[in-house]
């Protein structure tokens, strides 16, 4: 019996274990979930009116703020706790930092991230550096989360990202805040 109860333990062994294995995945499948998980396409991907509201434009996937749509001077927001305001298509942002548009991260060279090498990408992702060694990625780009991640999970990312096809796309420049004089008047 003991004999039995041994080959059946040993036998329930094996066959959890085998169970447990999951299928191996491609770096770049992998990216693709983290990027779909992550709430990348909130921001990089525009928003369009959809039937039920706003919705993804995926023909413009992940390819940051339209560079045709032109946008008025953000509107002046009254004191209080409303801080920012947002562009309808979810690419642009306005707040105390000035005006910042979601990038293009595609692989397009000229205007996506098709110059852009691996290390770059998650050195920019670990210091707020845009291309690494720039200016300040601006909000609501939340870098700080995202410098978190794993490496291994970092260059998954950038392995789909890579995988992408090129859009072009000029996204236009950051604008920093007007400047103030000491009273908070525009100069």
């Amino acid at each position: 019996m003991k004999h039995v109860f041994r080959v059946l333990t040993l036998c329930g062994l094996l066959v959890s274990t085998g169970c447990e294995q999951k299928p191996t995945m491609t770096p770049a499948k992998r990216g693709e979930y983290l990027v779909n998980t992550s709430g990348c396409n909130d921001c990089h991907t525009p928003l369009r009116m959809g039937a039920f509201g706003p919705e993804p434009d995926m023909s413009r996937k992940l390819s940051g703020h339209p560079q045709g749509m032109t946008l008025p001077p953000p509107p002046a927001l009254p004191e209080g706790p409303w801080v920012w305001v947002g562009a309808a298509t979810n690419t642009a942002f306005a707040g105390p930092w000035g005006i910042s548009y979601s990038s293009n991260l595609t692989p397009d060279t000229l205007t996506g991230m098709g110059i852009w090498t691996e290390e770059m990408f998650i050195k920019a992702i670990r210091t707020g550096k845009h291309m690494a060694t720039s200016r300040p990625i601006m909000p609501p780009m939340p870098w700080p989360a995202y410098g978190q991640m794993t490496d291994d999970d970092l260059k998954a990312i950038y392995a789909y990202l890579r995988s992408l096809p090129p859009f072009s796309n000029q996204v236009p420049d950051y604008q920093p805040p007007p400047e103030r004089d000491p009273h908070g008047e525009s100069m």
